[in-house]
């Protein structure tokens, strides 16, 4: 089993698009109607988001916490996100091999980017 894509809502499908196009360098991957709403499937590195071209149900995050993005040379990564105007409550924080910063896209999604130098690492899993 692979885990396939995380689904979240937009409240402005072109804004969400191009903060991820922009700053972590998204595709488009499938842009279409399904079940009477507009879809847009992303592809961040080897990971999918789907998005709903509406507007969340509920205010706040709802069941999902946040989205981890494993990214290479995350300092460099958060320096340029920093100069472009992207936040973050903590910035960046280093625990001995790994490293990670919490940014908000669109709509208040929470998005983790993380790295990891150790290769034996649970988490640092290719693919």
């Amino acid at each position: 089993m692979d885990l396939h894509h995380v689904h979240i809502f937009a409240s402005d499908m072109q804004r969400t698009l191009d903060w991820w196009e922009r700053h972590l360098g998204a595709r488009v991957l499938f842009d279409g109607d399904i079940a009477s709403a507009r879809n847009v499937l992303i592809g961040v590195g080897s990971g999918r988001i789907n998005i709903y071209d509406q507007p969340a149900k509920g205010r706040g995050r709802g069941s999902v916490h946040h989205l981890g993005v494993r990214v290479a040379k995350l300092r460099a990564v958060w320096q340029r996100l920093s100069v472009a105007g992207v936040t973050s409550p903590n910035g960046l924080r280093e625990h001995g091999d790994w490293r990670y910063v919490m940014v908000a896209a669109p709509d208040d999604v929470l998005v983790e980017l993380f790295e990891f130098d150790d290769p034996s690492s649970p988490f640092n899993i290719d693919g």
